[in-house]
């Protein structure tokens, strides 16, 4: 008798890999000389729930200048920048820009229904579920699992998703 094989779609980043990007953003901007006297930014806030990044610049091209550096560096330590939600720019008071971002982490009850929706519509013999912040795919055949991994991490969900927890 096969034996039932399972694993965990989930959203999750890496948070050392995260912080180190953004010191490098800091970093460059603060060594740039087109942000030299400026009041360009960057925070993160990880006390608050979802953790906010907020970037600060003082006007519209330098704040999306900043928003690149950001993005490069993120980019180049291996975190995916669907995890960050974007609000639109502010001005504020003073002439200068700000813009929030929310980091996303686990996966909300709509874009797991919108997972076990698309596991389903395969046509494979598996059971996704729902647990949590997490859908758990379960199955007899390897080959099911291994073609709804490959499905679901190819598909946009608009956050990252990685597979876990093999058994």
């Amino acid at each position: 008798m096969a034996q039932d094989h399972s694993f965990d779609f989930v959203s999750k980043v890496n948070m050392q890999e995260f912080r180190n990007a953004l010191q490098q953003a800091q970093r460059e901007i603060s060594t740039r000389f087109d942000f030299k006297g400026s009041s360009a930014a960057v925070v993160f806030e990880d006390a608050q729930s979802p953790p906010l990044l907020k970037v600060t610049a003082d006007n519209h091209a330098q704040l999306f200048s900043v928003v690149d550096v950001v993005h490069g560096k993120l980019a180049k330590r291996g975190v995916p920048l669907a995890a960050l939600s974007w609000k639109e720019p502010e001005q504020l008071p003073g002439g200068s820009m700000k813009r929030h971002a929310a980091l996303q982490q686990g996966i909300s009850s709509d874009q797991a229904r919108e997972i076990v929706k698309a596991i389903k519509d395969l046509g494979l013999k598996v059971q996704p579920r729902i647990e949590g912040d997490a859908v758990r795919v379960s199955g007899k055949q390897l080959d099911d699992l291994q073609a709804v991994v490959q499905t679901v991490t190819q598909r946009s969900f608009g956050i990252p998703i990685q597979a876990e927890n093999y058994r």
